[in-house]
């Protein structure tokens, strides 16, 4: 299934919730479903406190940091929706867990979120985009011609996670949820549901089985990529 040959304009999938409730896989199969760009905010949060940390720019320096993010370079593209700092290839740069912990201190500067927002609607202005990440059908956009909010049990994200990592799991627990309340308690754009947004508690379900779930929400919101007007 493509709608993509039939858009007459552009559409905007959002997928938003906690880390570890299945964002990224989901959001990049629903993009290759429908022939859309996917793009990996959370990557693009990495890869500024990548720069940062090879700059040895303070967590602190709130006016450092928003300067890196306004100026970083930042595209997804091929192969295998590789993340692009600056023209330099990062994607398995951003993944150490010295970069994820300076990511979830840079993700909290107002300043930095204003400047990388300001990018992804660049980038959703131009193409039909499927994005992932915290904020997207609140604040980066809340006019998203769909919207999904994706969650799960702690115990199975923290499972998930460490799958994912070398760490113990309850290492990886106790930073989930470290994270989750930072996420939902910062005070610029701060993780919530969008009161229109279509929840979906993927616990105890295969990546088949919420992709489905996805792709039958956006069949019922469009119309062979058009979007149904009430």
């Amino acid at each position: 299934m493509c709608f993509h040959d039939n858009l007459s304009k552009r559409i905007t999938i959002a997928i938003d919730g906690p880390a570890g409730a299945g964002k990224s896989t989901i959001a990049r199969r629903i993009a290759d479903k429908l022939g859309f760009v996917y793009v990996d905010t959370g990557a693009m949060y990495r890869a500024v406190a990548l720069w940062a940390l090879r700059t040895n720019v303070s967590p602190s320096d709130m006016h450092r940091l928003e300067q890196l993010a306004n100026a970083a370079q930042i595209e997804f593209g091929p192969p295998d929706n590789a993340v692009l700092l600056n023209n330099e290839d990062v994607t398995a740069a951003i993944r150490t867990p010295e970069v994820s912990q300076a990511a979830s201190e840079v993700s909290l500067v107002p300043g930095v979120r204003r400047a990388l927002v300001e990018k992804q609607r660049e980038i959703g202005g131009q193409i039909s985009v499927v994005m992932e990440g915290r904020d997207i059908g609140t604040v980066v956009f809340p006019e998203a011609t769909v919207k999904i909010f994706l969650d799960a049990h702690p115990e199975e994200r923290a499972s998930r996670r460490a799958s994912e990592s070398a760490q113990p799991s309850d290492l990886v627990d106790q930073q989930l949820r470290e994270r989750d309340q930072r996420d939902r308690g910062r005070a610029e754009s701060p993780l919530l549901q969008a009161p229109d947004a279509v929840y979906i508690d993927t616990t105890g379900l295969t990546v088949d089985q919420v992709e489905q779930a996805i792709l039958k929400i956006i069949r019922e919101r469009t119309s062979n990529g058009r979007e149904r007007t009430h």
